[in-house]
């Protein structure tokens, strides 16, 4: 299984957020970003609610959750 560490814009640090994994450059958690996203809103929304964040790390973390899914093998 793939490691979000090895995400492109993502980072992990100890200093910001507790550890949590944020958006790089940012404090932003990408947890915010499937969380709002399931609450309806859309990429454009979000990147307006968070300005540090760019398409660009949208783009990347969500290809990289479906990756992902292709990893897991069926039980």
């Amino acid at each position: 299984m793939k490691s979000w560490i090895t995400c492109e814009g993502v980072e992990q640090d100890p200093q910001k957020v507790s550890g949590t994994l944020v958006f790089t450059g940012t404090r932003v958690p990408v947890r915010a970003l499937f969380e709002n996203l399931e609450d309806g809103a859309s990429v454009d929304e979000f990147m307006e609610w968070f300005p540090g964040v760019t398409r660009q790390q949208i783009e990347a973390i969500l290809e990289f959750a479906s990756d992902s899914l292709m990893d897991v093998v069926p039980a």
